[in-house]
């Protein structure tokens, strides 16, 4: 029988805002941290959903604190402090909400909206330097912060950017040469879609744009050997109801599945397109990775929705309750290069699922294992949300999924690796004591207990994404 689960045992952790805390040691719960485990966690998310009394229009409206969890010689600790954008700052001195964003408008009379740039969040991704950690957000500049204390530092122009360019959230970095890929919607009469390639230290080396038609949705990307490789979903702005205040920039999207998926293809040197092609419609927020088979097909895997349910799904998470089903489905899809068409669809699980990651090294390479978050087989997926640690082997074709505690939510599964041992590091909120942990399982075994649990000083609700940075 499918159990109903109260949406009370999530809902606490994101029912009040988030608490800064300093760096702060950490006990071990249970467990031992492994000896070559040295390097740093950072994880992104919104950590303040309400302000003045005003609850917040969507998940990504909240406000960006990042968690850093340091681990040495001397064991862990850990930092978690919010990015102090210009907007975050005028509206905790104002304490109310001031300008719009991608699931409100400013709060009273539509026309308050007229003209209000958007508040850059910084609370999606994040991205490490060797002097500088990168605070990442889907519409605007990256913020830079010290990788210590997480103090913010303003904005990064990465040595390129320029006045109303984004650098969008799910920068992609080549394995071998250490350089980064990413891309920028830049919205207008015509809509741009800028490609970057930056050097190992961020610093953008080449550039260039391609003019897409309306204001479609564009979360992410992947690269595949030669290729960069965008599916651009049939989504569209309405440009008149988010321009003139009256809806949203969330609300104003209108699903249009005549208009298909768009398949672009580019050449990963000259960031020129090589090919594009329409194939049938879906929505996806997330790719796994891509890479070339021998016989020259492209191979893409990707979380896939049938539509865009998903946005009312996370709209609801604010409220506390959710009652929209909207489950992806881990998916490979094959591509022909050279003209873009669909080749086939197949998918490799069933159980719905998000946050897909693979070990950096494989980065546009074939993979062999997909790291993930599933929703547990026993609970209505309406009331719920995404939070245990699971996965796909793509020899065998089977999911494993971690064994957590009722009421137990983690975040995004990080892979760690030192010479031949992997590790998955996740934050976990126990929403039966209202508390936050740091749980380390061994990759192979991820149905095993975790081999070291550490208590965090305060609650850290649930957010996107982070990453691992090795100890130098």
């Amino acid at each position: 029988m499918i159990k109903t689960s109260s949406p009370k045992s999530w809902s606490k952790a994101i029912s009040t805002t988030a608490e800064e805390f300093p760096l702060t040691p950490l006990p071990i719960l249970s467990g031992t941290i492994p000896e070559s485990f040295r390097g740093t966690l950072y994880r992104n998310g919104p950590g303040r959903l309400e302000r003045g009394g005003t609850r917040v229009g969507h998940w990504f409206d909240g406000d960006g604190a990042i968690l850093g969890v340091h681990f040495t010689n001397d064991g862990a600790s850990a930092v978690y402090r919010y990015v102090q954008t210009e907007g975050y700052q005028e509206e905790t001195k104002a304490n109310q909400y001031i300008y719009p964003n991608y699931g409100m408008t400013v709060p009273g009379a539509f026309w308050k909206s007229w003209g209000k740039t958007y508040k850059n969040c910084a609370n999606t991704s994040v991205l490490a330097f060797s002097d500088r950690l990168l605070a990442l957000w889907e519409g605007g500049y990256p913020h830079a912060l010290d990788l210590q204390t997480l103090e913010t530092f303003g904005t990064d122009d990465l040595g390129g950017l320029t006045t109303g360019d984004a650098f969008s959230a799910h920068p992609k970095i080549d394995p071998l040469t250490g350089e980064i890929y990413n891309f920028g919607v830049v919205a207008g009469k015509d809509t741009q879609l800028k490609l970057y390639r930056c050097d190992r230290h961020g610093k953008i080396l080449q550039q260039r744009s391609t003019t897409l038609q309306g204001l479609p949705l564009i979360h992410d990307f992947v690269i595949a050997g030669e290729y960069i490789i965008f599916f651009i979903s049939p989504l569209r702005v309405n440009l008149f109801f988010a321009l003139s205040g009256l809806k949203s920039v969330g609300d104003a999207f209108e699903w249009k599945p005549d208009l298909g998926t768009q398949v672009l293809i580019f050449d990963r040197q000259t960031l020129n397109l090589i090919t594009q092609n329409t194939i049938d419609s879906w929505f996806q927020w997330h790719f796994t990775n891509g890479y070339v088979e021998n016989d020259g097909t492209i191979v893409v895997e990707c979380v896939r929705y049938q539509d865009f349910l998903t946005n009312q799904f996370l709209k609801e998470v604010v409220t506390g309750e959710t009652h929209t089903l909207a489950e992806g489905k881990l998916t490979q899809i094959r591509l022909n290069p050279k003209t873009g068409k669909l080749i086939d669809t197949n998918v490799l699980s069933e159980q719905g699922c998000e946050f897909p990651i693979i070990p950096s090294y494989q980065v546009g390479k074939q993979h062999q294992v997909t790291y993930l978050l599933v929703y547990s087989k026993d609970v209505d997926n309406r009331g719920e949300i995404l939070g245990i640690p699971a996965k796909f082997d793509h020899k065998t074709q089977t999911l494993s999924v971690a064994n957590l505690e009722k009421n137990y939510y983690a975040s995004e599964p990080i892979f760690v690796s030192h010479d031949e041992q992997g590790w998955i590091i996740t934050v976990v909120y126990d929403g039966n004591e209202h508390r936050s942990e740091v749980q380390i399982y061994n990759s192979e075994h991820l149905e095993n207990d975790p081999i070291c649990r550490l208590g965090l000083p305060s609650v850290i609700p649930p957010g996107f994404h982070g990453t691992w940075q090795s100890a130098r």
